[in-house]
């Protein structure tokens, strides 16, 4: 397992700082043009905020393989009179997932409506903000705005922008040769964000996997993940200096990601989704409470990862996985929750899938702990390494 870390999954700090940075001054500039060329007298338009915040693993320290993806929150500015309201995750696309309506308020202003016709849909005889054309209009405004900021980067880098329906656009980025020492071809996904408050952001809720139908526009998902970095902030804090939480995370992911190389599908797509990284952190966040976070020392390596293996089994054979942050009285107090979390209805993250699939799940899962130097040897070779699924 060391070796497996070391040779194929632990980052280069030096080569992650210079990418952060990197991909940090480039969105900047885009951001920065964005907002000037969207600003529009008056309550008819959405335009950007003016900031973007840094989210996933590559900002979290449990990035594995290669620090060329990245994920950005780009928060939006919104007319007044709309107003989230939690619903109930009931259709295709939404189980397993919180979610949430912008809905406009009622005796919505005659002067809203080139508003409501261009961004908003009809649910329940109420106008409510439209998470497909909100996405459209994002990347449609971005691509706006990429020549102004493509010439004043050519001497760094060369930029595009794709999408695809549904999705948010990603940036890529590709450094020039004389510009910086770590010459990685970045992919940069900038993701709408509506502010809720709190550090605390709605956005687009994902299709279900690549060939699955979209989300429904009129509902959008919730993104708390200022609050997961102030938890690993504080468990950082708290834990041993050699604590090997996150590194037991990053092999756990990196072992998840080779078995998939020898899954047939329909099941190969499904394990991804099954454990996708959202999973594994937040059964972390869930083992990390349950005991004395000196046991997390790396001399324990072993162990505890054993431990997240079958905490995680477990999980999938009872069917539940519950959101870390929705409606968890156990947070220790350090780790302020916004009210709008703690009165929120609790969420089984595995809700979206079948019994059979998630047994399934489990048996691999465990097959793969306990076969994981063969899994390591057999598809680490060059003919199986392919990218990493970003999920």
């Amino acid at each position: 397992l060391e070796s497996f870390y070391g040779r194929q999954l632990r980052l280069s700090p030096h080569v992650l700082g210079h990418s952060k940075a990197h991909v940090g001054r480039v969105v900047a500039e885009l951001v920065r043009a964005a907002k000037a060329q969207g600003l529009q007298p008056g309550p008819l338009a959405l335009s950007l905020r003016g900031d973007f915040v840094r989210i996933g693993s590559a900002y979290e320290q449990h990035k594995v393989r290669s620090p060329d993806c990245f994920d950005i929150l780009v928060p939006l500015r919104l007319p007044p009179h709309l107003e989230p309201q939690p619903r109930s995750a009931e259709g295709p696309g939404t189980l397993g997932a919180f979610v949430c309506g912008l809905r406009a308020r009622a005796g919505w202003p005659r002067r809203y409506r080139p508003f409501a016709e261009g961004f908003c849909v009809e649910l329940q005889g109420r106008s409510h903000l439209s998470s497909g054309l909100v996405l459209r209009w994002f990347q449609g405004h971005l691509q706006r705005c990429l020549g102004a900021v493509r010439y004043r980067l050519q001497e760094r880098c060369r930029i595009s922008l794709s999408a695809c329906p549904g999705r948010p656009p990603t940036l890529h980025i590709l450094p020039c040769s004389d510009y910086v020492c770590c010459h990685i071809s970045m992919a940069v996904r900038l993701i709408p964000a509506i502010p809720l408050g709190d550090a605390l952001y709605l956005t687009a809720l994902p299709p279900e996997g690549p060939q699955g139908p979209p989300a429904p526009e009129a509902l959008w998902g919730l993104n708390a993940s200022r609050q997961e970095q102030r938890l690993l902030s504080w468990l950082k804090e708290q834990a041993p200096a050699s604590s090997c939480h996150l590194k037991c995370l990053q092999i756990l992911k990196g072992l998840r990601d080779l078995r998939g190389q020898g899954l047939e599908e329909p099941f190969s797509s499904q394990w991804g989704r099954v454990l996708s990284s959202y999973v594994l952190k937040t059964a972390l966040f869930s083992l990390l409470l349950q005991g004395p976070l000196e046991a997390w020392d790396e001399r324990f390596l072993v162990e505890r990862l054993e431990d997240l293996v079958l905490y995680l089994r477990d999980c999938l054979r009872k069917q539940v996985l519950m959101h870390f942050f929705l409606g968890n009285a156990s947070l220790p107090e350090a780790v302020a929750l916004p009210r709008f979390l703690k009165e929120a209805a609790p969420v089984n993250l595995l809700a979206a899938f079948d019994g059979a699939t998630l047994d399934l799940a489990a048996f691999q899962l465990i097959n793969t702990w306990f076969q994981a130097p063969h899994i390591i040897r057999m598809y680490s070779s060059p003919r199986y390494l392919r990218p990493a699924p970003t999920l």
